[in-house]
């Protein structure tokens, strides 16, 4: 370190015209602030966020094609807008509350600076109760927070299938965890696809033949609306 520093001093005291001892002298002192800087914590602009984005197979990408899935495309849009952001992509298909939280050591590695929660699609069509998905998801925001990870909660509406009661429960339970332990939220994983469904023809156009799963240009609706969430979670990385 100490030669690195000495050879950045003598370019930098030789651009500057100083020839004297003391002339380098000054300049390796002024390198030496300037590469504590370079190497301190809070240098945002050196800093890549990583990001961990969990969930199910809408975020595993399920029936698409290698650069259609969430992850690669939000990627790209985070790309395309200069961002210092790096996605891993820890979504499984099938995969529920519980099931999340039993996995979240192999999702948390020590480069992970933020999550992507984005579960409770496969409890809803399992019909668990909203109870026991609230308390699995609470387990992973309190472990992510003790991990000093930051977490951006993504919901889901459910549908009247399993009767208002559970509808309330289970659509309330996301807002209510996001407002309690203060992490960033956002209401709704499909909401921009399902805002623009109201007819058969619109639903073909942005699912997969099962009508469950986003295709391509749907996931590409969901990037857009989530995009700007993302950003806030990176910089509220980056704001510690």
């Amino acid at each position: 370190m100490k030669s690195s520093l000495f050879r950045f001093a003598r370019r930098g005291a030789a651009c500057l015209g100083y020839g004297t001892p003391g002339g380098l002298r000054k300049a390796m002192l002024a390198a030496a602030v300037t590469l504590s800087a370079l190497a301190a914590p809070g240098w945002a602009l050196a800093q890549t966020v990583t990001i961990a984005a969990m969930g199910d197979s809408l975020t595993a990408g399920y029936g698409l094609r290698g650069g259609q899935g969430f992850v690669p495309q939000l990627q790209a849009w985070l790309d395309e807008r200069g961002a210092d952001v790096r996605l891993v992509n820890a979504g499984v298909s099938g995969d529920t509350t519980r099931g999340g939280l039993a996995r979240l050591d192999w999702t948390l590695q020590p480069s992970v600076d933020a999550m992507i929660l984005a579960l409770g699609g496969n409890d809803l069509l399992r019909g668990t109760d909203p109870a026991s998905s609230r308390r699995n998801l609470e387990g992973i925001i309190l472990a992510a927070r003790e991990k000093k990870v930051e977490v951006l909660l993504v919901g889901l509406v459910a549908s009247r299938n399993f009767g208002p009661e559970f509808k309330q429960a289970f659509d309330g339970m996301y807002p209510a965890l996001a407002e309690r332990h203060g992490v960033l939220y956002e209401k709704d994983f499909l909401g921009p696809i399902t805002a623009r469904t109201e007819t058969a023809g619109l639903l073909l156009k942005y699912l997969q033949d099962d009508r469950l799963h986003p295709n391509a240009a749907g996931v590409e609706l969901i990037v857009e609306n989530l995009g700007p969430r993302v950003l806030e979670l990176a910089e509220a990385v980056r704001a510690r």
